[in-house]
């Protein structure tokens, strides 16, 4: 039945497209195996299906009067930001963000991360054609959580994310999700950049280059949209907002430094437990401190209200660890995009040390606990 289904709407949303349908298909031969696997690809691909039967046009939605203005306006945003990618930014739009999704939830996925007790090293999961992740995503957030619940039986630190937009790295036409359409126009404008950079770099088993590309592509291109338009107010809060992600990242950088060299410590479990609440208290207040330089601005709040473990500490340094590295290399092309894709892409061909080397990166390691689910 499950593949019938699949078939059907194969059939009905990409005719045509054999490579997607060989995709699905191979899905489908992994739902019949009857193992916990298969269950999570089937989830994957069900919910990746119930995607694309919703998918609406933007273009038939900004001519409807039934459309808000609200909507209408940030779906014209959206058109805009497909025109520069392409023309501007060098970007493969093809028809990616042409359609929109109304999701009637708050995320379209939930991403379960994991660390150990005692390490900042990230759990990974290797899946089929995308490669290996340090994240497992789920369309229900009640599996996320429930996945998550047996990763803390076996001791991991976790934490579970609700996440507003991925990327298919082009084996379809991503939409417009009601998860983030109604973002400020600069930031809805890096999100879209960030998520076509995906699909002109993505190296398997690599999440820390890839992001880390792709959050520099965003910002970069919401610096240059933002340059091209009459609007000096959204400018400045922009980079505002840049700024303070910077010393959120910074921070969140250095405590994960201290807890780094605490994990080599040699000393007793209960020790070394009250010596980790220690530095995530100090990086509490640290962030209260800093919030004074903010002139009060409170937009990390609800992040910092959770637990801090290792596997959410983590997550800052995969989308940002190696963005300096890439902008400094993109100004060393004098800002040529082309150049700094194609050298991005030869790096690309590197194995994983000798990238992290030539980007300049401080050597970071992205070694991790890996679970073959192939």
């Amino acid at each position: 039945m499950f593949c019938s289904q699949m078939k059907n709407l194969l059939r009905q949303n990409h005719p045509g497209e054999l490579f997607r349908r060989i995709f699905f298909f191979s899905l489908c031969a992994i739902s019949l195996s009857g193992c916990q696997t298969s269950l999570y690809y089937e989830q994957a691909a069900r919910g990746q299906l119930t995607l694309i039967a919703k998918r609406q046009s933007i273009e038939d939605l900004i001519k409807a009067e039934e459309t808000s203005s609200k909507l209408r306006k940030q779906l014209e945003y959206v058109l805009e930001f497909r025109s520069f990618a392409k023309n501007q930014l060098f970007l493969p739009t093809g028809n990616s963000y042409s359609t929109y999704v109304e999701l009637e939830r708050e995320h379209v996925v939930w991403n379960v991360y994991a660390a150990p007790e005692f390490s900042l090293t990230p759990k990974t999961w290797c899946y089929p054609i995308a490669g290996c992740a340090t994240y497992r995503g789920y369309f229900s957030e009640s599996e996320a959580e429930g996945y998550a619940r047996k990763l803390e039986e076996r001791g991991f630190d976790v934490y579970v994310s609700g996440i507003d937009a991925y990327s298919t790295l082009g084996w379809f036409d991503d939409s417009v999700l009601s998860s983030f359409a109604q973002r400020p126009a600069p930031e809805l404008a890096s999100l879209i950049f960030h998520e076509l950079a995906h699909q002109v770099l993505y190296v398997k088993d690599d999440t820390t280059f890839n992001e880390s590309f792709a959050t520099a592509v965003g910002q970069e291109g919401m610096r240059r949209w933002l340059a091209s338009t009459d609007t000096p107010y959204d400018f400045q809060r922009a980079k505002e907002r840049e700024s303070r992600k910077k010393d959120f990242v910074e921070l969140v950088s250095r405590y994960r430094s201290t807890l780094e060299a605490l994990y080599q410590q040699e000393v007793s479990i209960s020790e070394m437990r009250e010596q980790k609440a220690r530095v995530v208290e100090e990086l509490r207040a640290s962030y209260e401190e800093l919030k004074k330089t903010w002139g009060g601005y409170a937009g990390y709040d609800a992040w910092f209200a959770e637990p801090l473990g290792n596997a959410k500490l983590g997550t800052v340094s995969t989308y940002n660890d190696l963005v300096p590295e890439f902008l400094d290399l993109l100004q060393a092309q004098g800002g040529d995009l082309e150049a700094f894709y194609a050298i991005c892409q030869e790096l690309a061909q590197d194995p994983q040390e000798v990238r992290l080397q030539k980007l300049g990166s401080t050597g970071k390691s992205d070694a991790s606990l890996s679970e073959d689910l192939r």
